[in-house]
């Protein structure tokens, strides 16, 4: 099992002027310490609920600052986790991670799904769909970004977006195209849209739940694997674990035994979320304490 680290929180000793100078950092200690993947979260607005101080504390828009981490890091994989299918066109969005994909030398990952924080679409001016129609909107930007990444650059019709060409020049380096990763566990729609259009999962694991929920979700992938006639083997499953955890010896050695169930079902990477201002020195003991441990799972 590999490890993906999700940056959470902007909000550093010397304010405004030490982020990009964290985040430099950051990325440097991701790469000593042998972390896998780094992203950041596709918000205008601090989340709320999450003991970070809330709406009206710093958020760096998500795609600018993986811009900005690519050069500050040389074999991680960089994506958000995950974009809001509602914050970018479809066209504009596989633009964007083309992009990145491109001047990172082939380490973009595409995660995306429904979005659900009202408050700040509301706050943006940004129209917020009922859930039905975001869905629909999200399985048309995965048919959008797929059809960019080929070598069909002809018009796309559906329902809510329709695109005259699809051209994306330059295309990406990654083959055959970046990663898709579907985020969420919604057994009807968003575990379905994984079978068909997907290269990875992301579900929700931790303290609060057990390994059997994830089984559960697993199996309903499966059974839509079955029934898209993909893959199931070919899917990566991946989890947010959603608690913090104490990158130290003791608090290292605890983490990795509770990931041991999951690494049984075939999970093969797990993204922790720095709850600190000092995000380097959490990642230090990632390398130190964690990072090697897990590889062994």
């Amino acid at each position: 099992m590999d490890l993906g680290v999700h940056l959470v929180s902007f909000t550093f000793p010397g304010g405004t002027a030490a982020i990009g100078p964290t985040l430099a950092a950051a990325g440097r200690a991701a790469e000593d310490a042998g972390v896998a993947n780094l992203s950041v979260m596709d918000h205008y607005l601090q989340m709320e609920g999450m003991d970070l101080g809330g709406p009206l504390m710093p958020m760096l828009e998500g795609y600018t600052t993986l811009g900005f981490l690519a050069a500050s890091t040389r074999t991680t994989t960089l994506q958000l986790l995950v974009t809001g299918v509602t914050y970018r066109h479809p066209g504009l969005l596989a633009k964007i991670v083309t992009t990145l994909d491109v001047l990172s030398g082939g380490r973009a990952v595409l995660g995306i799904g429904a979005a659900w924080y009202d408050r700040e679409h509301a706050a943006y001016g940004v129209p917020f769909p009922p859930v039905a129609e975001r869905f629909e909107r999200l399985e048309e930007t995965l048919r959008i970004v797929r059809q960019m990444w080929s070598d069909d650059d002809g018009p796309f019709e559906g329902r809510h977006y329709r695109l005259a060409e699809t051209v994306n020049s330059p295309q990406a380096l990654s083959a055959p195209h970046p990663p898709i990763m579907i985020g969420g566990g919604g057994e009807k729609k968003t575990l379905r849209l994984v079978a068909k259009y997907a290269d990875a999962c992301n579900l929700f694991a931790g303290p609060g739940s057990a390994p059997e929920e994830i089984a559960a979700k697993l199996d309903v992938l499966q059974r839509h694997c079955e029934r898209e006639g993909t893959d199931y083997d070919r899917i990566r499953k991946t989890i947010a674990w959603s608690a913090p955890i104490t990158p130290d010896a003791a608090g290292g050695a605890e983490f990795v035994a509770s990931l041991e169930p999951y690494a049984k079902l075939g999970v093969t990477q797990v993204h922790v979320m720095p709850y600190t201002a000092e995000p380097v020195a959490f990642l230090d003991g990632l390398g130190e304490h964690v990072v090697g441990r897990l590889k062994q799972l």
